[in-house]
């Protein structure tokens, strides 16, 4: 089996959020995997279209240590004793891992690295509900036993994930998609009369921390935290010790801007949302126009071309919504965004 290749230093790579079109495991590990190849970032899919257990959420908690979850009609609960839904999350996710390793196991050149996507500490506290129905971000003790139960079972996955491709070097993107609503205090209660308290920003970063801990000691090269573009607290996120920060590029502020130029400065990684994929049946976005959403606040910033290899290029959202031959052609674009933003780097 030929060796893979490596990222080049400061070389831009593309590669995706997750989230996949369909049922079917096998064909979104071989599109996935022949689209990112090297030096890109192929990654583990999550198919929701599966249902119970394939959703983000219900993904993450079933890797929880000492806690299990179940469906109740308000959405995923705590609960004392694992149920029928627990297994089904648990199952789903075996399934794709060894099938990860049966499509790798059947490629010339495997991928040198490749991600996973876990569902952050603080979205897993307002997604989860506790015994009386409440969300478990309303409790402090609550979003403490999370967070220590997910550092605690993160190890645990990518032990199995390197099992089915070894060799291959291990990046983890957490998703915080509520956290801005988490830190104002926006997150309804279950009767949505009233909204729940915010959690402070300390211990926002003292969670991502436990968390981002536990994944480097567990082996994965490179952790990234994933939040939309409003109210994305940067300096948290950086201050957790996180190698960079994963946020769509339509709706950043000048502000934002600068504080992200200020973390490649400092050597942290920066993934690009650049490629717009909000609406499923549009058009994608020509490569000459992403490219230049991305370079012209770098050169207005004035980060020298030379630091775009800090970038990987991704989405603006999952691809869940599309249909495959569409999810395809978002990654065989990205690849061409990260070409073309090479090229500049190269001059």
């Amino acid at each position: 089996m030929a060796a893979p290749k490596r990222p080049e230093p400061g070389e831009v790579t593309a590669t995706a959020l997750g989230p996949w079109p369909g049922e079917d495991p096998v064909e979104a590990a071989r599109i996935i995997r022949g689209e990112l190849g090297s030096p890109h970032l192929p990654f583990l899919a999550e198919l929701p279209d599966r249902g119970v257990g394939s959703d983000a959420l219900g993904r993450t908690a079933s890797l929880l240590v000492d806690l299990s979850v179940d469906v109740q009609p308000h959405g995923w609960r705590i609960v004392d004793r694992p149920g029928q839904d627990l297994k089904r999350a648990r199952s789903a996710l075996s399934t794709d891992i060894n099938i990860l390793a049966d499509v790798i196991g059947a490629e010339d050149t495997p991928a040198t690295d490749i991600k996973i996507q876990l569902r952050g500490p603080l979205s897993l506290a307002a997604g989860l509900h506790l015994h009386n129905g409440e969300r478990a971000l309303l409790d402090y003790g609550a979003r403490r036993d999370l967070a220590a139960s997910l550092a605690a079972g993160a190890g645990s996955y990518l032990s199995r994930v390197a099992s089915a491709a070894p060799g291959a070097r291990i990046v983890v993107q957490i998703d915080e998609p509520e956290i801005a609503s988490v830190l104002a205090g926006t997150i309804p209660t279950s009767s949505g009369y009233r909204t729940l308290r915010s959690v402070p920003g300390q211990e926002a970063t003292d969670s991502w921390q436990l968390v981002i801990d536990a994944l480097r000691a567990a082996g994965a090269v490179e952790t990234v935290v994933a939040v939309a573009e409003i109210e994305a607290p940067f300096d948290r996120i950086l201050a957790a010790g996180a190698d960079g920060i994963a946020v769509p590029l339509r709706a950043l502020t000048s502000r934002q801007w600068e504080q992200l130029a200020g973390a490649v400065e400092g050597g942290k990684r920066l993934w690009t949302g650049a490629l717009d994929v909000a609406r499923p049946a549009a058009a994608l976005p020509r490569v000459a126009d992403v490219v230049e959403s991305v370079w012209r606040p770098w050169r207005q910033l004035g980060l020298p071309a030379s630091t775009l290899g800090a970038l990987r290029v991704t989405p603006s959202a999952g691809l869940e919504g599309h249909s495959p031959s569409a999810a395809t052609a978002v990654l065989a674009r990205l690849t061409q965004v990260a070409d073309g933003l090479n090229q500049l780097a190269l001059g």
